[in-house]
């Protein structure tokens, strides 16, 4: 009978580093390409509209974001999801450059999740496999 037992890949606070700097770089992505895409790349009326005022949520966890906040990594993971949805239905239903917009904010939204999730599960971890190192400064927040 054979066993095989996997060492576990060491989780270092670089790991958690770039789960981070991934989630941010993904959220002022969103930001970006909703400001861009509703008052210059293609707007539902010449000029703008206020539909630009959507981004305004996503402005609110990025503090949380920068501050290293383990809950606003967690809701903003579930959060995601309502642009993942306006992505996904825009994608669908608009004409050429606007639907292109939504698959971008669709696969933004994607990865923002799985960088959110993961950033979560890699502290944790961290913090659990290290309880009297410098896991107080990495699971800070929680």
């Amino acid at each position: 009978m054979h066993t095989s037992t996997q060492i576990p890949a060491e989780i270092t606070p670089r790991h958690v580093t770039l789960t981070r700097g991934l989630a941010v770089g993904c959220l002022l992505g969103l930001i970006v390409l909703g400001l861009a895409w509703e008052l210059w790349l293609a707007p539902l009326r010449p000029g703008g509209t206020l539909l630009a005022l959507k981004v305004l949520p996503l402005c609110f966890p990025l503090t949380g974001l920068l501050k290293n906040r383990m809950y606003t990594y967690r809701w903003l993971s579930l959060m995601i999801w309502l642009y993942f949805t306006e992505g996904v239905v825009r994608a669908w239903g608009d004409a050429a450059p606007s639907n292109y917009c939504a698959l971008l904010e669709v696969l933004l939204c994607v990865v923002l999740f799985v960088a959110c999730a993961m950033h979560v599960r890699l502290r944790i971890r961290h913090a659990k496999n290290n309880p009297t190192s410098d896991a107080t400064t990495v699971s800070a927040n929680v």
